[in-house]
């Protein structure tokens, strides 16, 4: 890690700890720009680290987890602490892999370097956002009904770096009548499904991972896996999920320029697109197609953003109908989503 870090010019690694006390007195001595945290380490894991560290001294963290359901669940609860984002540990053979994994690094390090971020300021139970849905004490969400009215409103989410904790804001203030939401969120392959479960348990709509040939839903949510593109097709009055296993695109599988040049093709002026914090111009295209095919078009903030990429490129673009903050959004969806 410090030999890949210290290969670029602008990057220069002050020093290394062994343990979280070690890392507490060097990051006091010399003040770095951004700290990488291993999730498993002696003496103290690396969430409880964090905490005291986002607590105390807040600063940009990138958070170094292995390509598991279990380094998948610990990285999301790093990331609702405040770490700006993760690096996945690559496998033991790098013979063929090291350039693209160093250069990963190097990008996410340089990007965190510049990212806003947030005092840590306690755990919020999900249990705190369910008092907002009183029906749910009384009638849970159980199995969906057999039978559904057709919806020709669709939501499109597109996020990178930030955008699990942008999401998991914005759904967990829409209501359980919203039309279908389909999302795409830069993630490895072994994230999403734990991704999507953390969703589906701090909101009021029904959310999963998304699967070939599933139809969407109103009060439903599906989340792009992995290491495949979400497309959406439209079937008579229903849309439902595709996955697709072509290339990357902009680097980036699953792309949310592939899912909204889906809702342009198959939704038109019935899709609504946000696009939220991230790293780059992914999507940025799509959402031009979106806005050229009728759809509702909205980006997240500089102000309120993690890293203004993503949601910036769109507003250059001239893309973005409104530019809002991440508190705001729900109530713009609702907004857009009820009017006819």
């Amino acid at each position: 890690m410090t030999e890949i870090l210290n290969s670029d010019p602008d990057i220069q690694v002050v020093d290394v700890a062994v343990d979280p006390y070690a890392a507490r007195e060097k990051i006091k001595a010399h003040n770095p720009d951004v700290v990488t945290l291993d999730v498993e380490m002696p003496k103290m894991d690396g969430i409880t680290f964090l905490k005291n560290l986002m607590r105390l001294r807040p600063m940009p963290v990138v958070m170094i987890s292995s390509l598991t359901q279990d380094g998948a669940d610990i990285t999301l609860q790093a990331l609702d602490v405040g770490a700006v984002d993760f690096i996945g540990k690559p496998k033991v053979d790098l013979e063929h892999g090291i350039q693209e994994y160093a250069e990963e690094i190097i990008r996410k390090v340089k990007n965190a370097a510049v990212a806003k971020v947030r005092p840590y300021k306690g755990d919020v139970k999900s249990e705190d956002v369910r008092k907002k849905y009183s029906a749910d004490v009384v009638l849970g969400k159980g199995h969906a009904p057999r039978h559904f009215r057709t919806t020709d409103r669709i939501i499109g989410i597109g996020a990178s770096t930030g955008g699990t904790e942008a999401i998991k804001e914005v759904l967990m203030a829409l209501p359980p009548e919203m039309p279908g939401i389909v999302i795409t969120q830069h993630i490895p392959e072994a994230f999403s499904a734990p991704f999507a479960a953390r969703l589906d348990s701090n909101s009021a709509l029904s959310v999963a991972e998304a699967h070939d040939g599933q139809q969407i839903l109103p009060g439903h949510a599906y989340v792009a896996p992995g290491n495949r593109h979400l497309i959406v097709e439209r079937s008579g009055a229903r849309y439902i999920c595709r996955l697709n296993s072509g290339p990357p695109v902009n680097r980036h599988k699953p792309s949310v320029d592939v899912m909204f040049r889906s809702l342009a093709r198959n939704a038109g002026p019935n899709a609504i697109s946000v696009m939220l914090t991230g790293m780059g111009d992914d999507g940025a295209e799509g959402m031009g197609e979106m806005l050229a095919a009728g759809a509702s078009t909205m980006a997240q903030d500089e102000k309120t953003s993690v890293v203004w990429g993503m949601p910036g490129e769109v507003v250059k673009r001239g893309y973005a109908q409104q530019v809002l903050p991440l508190n705001s959004i729900a109530e713009a969806l609702k907004s857009v989503a009820w009017s006819r």
